[in-house]
């Protein structure tokens, strides 16, 4: 019975699974936005933004209304420190209090900085995607590429058992054909476990099901924009990088802390007011002329006159905060300028190698063509021939892996200057 259900619902999961296919820029648009780590960043944002609203509270008038109705014996004391009454209304609000004036601009900023925070999740996940979509695409190209060898390794198996019975060929030849064509086979089967595993971690990043697959289509990744030069992308990529702003943003968060610390020794002003209806019989025996409705609005003045020394520790700590944030940015500013540098170098290797997987596919093209000929006059053996169409699949295949490198190293330089999105969504320029 335990199998059963185990069987139905494993069942039950491949038929509810899902497969989509989905281009370069469909891949990085859904990831944008529902990759879970981008929803998780961008409910933080929300956080942040209610919290100036959790900052700004003091300074809204609130209001509070209720009964202070009492049975009094003899004269009517107060009663939280209010006189019984049939029905009273409170309200109080700051009106001003510099410390807490800063710390909304200090909630204000830490805000406009879990801004940049969720941007940088957004375009991680879309280089990550990118990456991805990538390598899944190449797995596809591997496994029809190799597929499609498969019949040539056949036939020369074919052939040379043909050989090897006639006497024209040693029984080695046979084995090695043999050999060669279950490593194909092996190859192929490693390459379908390869892309059926990365089309469900391509998936899993665009918030679908792990049981759901994406499949890229083939876009003109050739046609990715080329990349200013290396000055201009690190320019740009100091201007643009979303950390580096949110660490600036932290910073400006923290001055004004370490500002609202500093002034816990200003005077604070607070408005009351209170409303209060009361009831006859409990004053009538004691004032001469009874008022019924009373009110008193007013000023609430506090002045600091010993603060302690919390305030002074927490600007302290504070500014400790923030000079470790600064260092934090000189160090960012380092990593960008290096990691830009480097992309760059990995792409003029990646052209490079690109360049010479075209010359070894010229070479292996021209070989074929050669020995069809002499396989067409019987100068060569049929064996030979489908070798060299299976050198030829391996420099297609070689070079189908240089223009994804190629491109691999353009995305890098695009996700690196912060125009990534920006340059799949509508193939702007890359340059600034």
């Amino acid at each position: 019975m335990y199998k059963l259900a185990l069987a139905f619902i494993t069942l039950s999961a491949i038929a509810s699974a899902e497969v989509r296919q989905l281009t370069l820029q469909q891949t990085l648009e859904i990831a944008a936005r529902q990759n879970p780590d981008v929803t998780l960043a961008r409910l933080d944002e929300q956080r942040a933004g209610q919290g100036v609203k959790v900052a700004i509270d003091p300074f809204r008038p609130k209001i509070y209304g209720g009964s202070g109705l009492a049975e009094t014996y003899g004269y009517p004391n107060s009663i939280d420190g209010s006189a019984p009454s049939l029905f009273q209304l409170k309200t109080d609000m700051a009106l001003y209090d510099r410390p807490k004036r800063l710390r909304v601009a200090s909630a204000r900023e830490g805000a406009r900085g879990s801004q940049f925070a969720a941007q940088a999740k957004a375009d991680e996940v879309a280089y990550q995607a990118a990456d991805l979509f990538l390598t899944a695409s190449r797995t596809t190209h591997q496994r029809e590429t190799i597929s499609g060898q498969l019949p040539s390794l056949q036939r020369v198996v074919e052939s040379m058992s043909a050989a090897v019975n006639e006497g024209s060929e040693l029984p080695l030849e046979l084995s090695r054909a043999r050999v060669n064509l279950a490593i194909s086979e092996e190859r192929l089967s490693s390459a379908k476990l390869d892309q059926d595993y990365y089309e469900m971690m391509l998936a899993v990043l665009l918030g679908y099901p792990a049981s759901d697959r994406v499949q890229p289509v083939d876009s003109d990744l050739s046609q990715t924009p080329t990349p200013p030069s290396e000055e201009e992308a690190a320019d740009m990529a100091l201007r643009n990088n979303r950390d580096l702003k949110q660490m600036q943003s932290n910073v400006l968060a923290k001055e004004l802390d370490v500002r609202s610390y500093k002034s816990e020794k200003y005077p604070k002003v607070n408005l009351v007011a209170q409303y209060a209806l009361f009831a006859k019989y409990n004053y009538v025996n004691y004032f001469q002329k009874f008022q019924r409705n009373n009110f008193q609005i007013g000023a609430s003045i506090t002045i600091p006159l010993v603060t302690g020394s919390a305030a002074a520790g927490l600007a302290l700590q504070t500014y400790t905060d923030m000079q470790k944030i600064r260092v934090q940015m000189d160090q960012v500013r380092n990593r960008i300028i290096t990691d830009t540098r480097r992309s760059y170098e990995v792409w003029e290797k990646a052209e490079n190698i690109r360049n010479l997987s075209r010359m070894q596919l010229d070479l292996a093209r021209q070989e074929l063509t050669v020995l069809l000929a002499q396989n067409s006059e019987g100068r060569v053996l049929l064996s030979k021939v489908e070798q060299a169409r299976l050198d030829e699949g391996d420099r297609w295949l070689a070079l189908y892996d240089a223009e994804t490198q190629v491109t691999r190293a353009k995305l890098a330089i695009l996700r690196q200057m912060g125009t990534l999105l920006a340059v799949i969504r509508g193939g702007a320029s890359a340059t600034p």
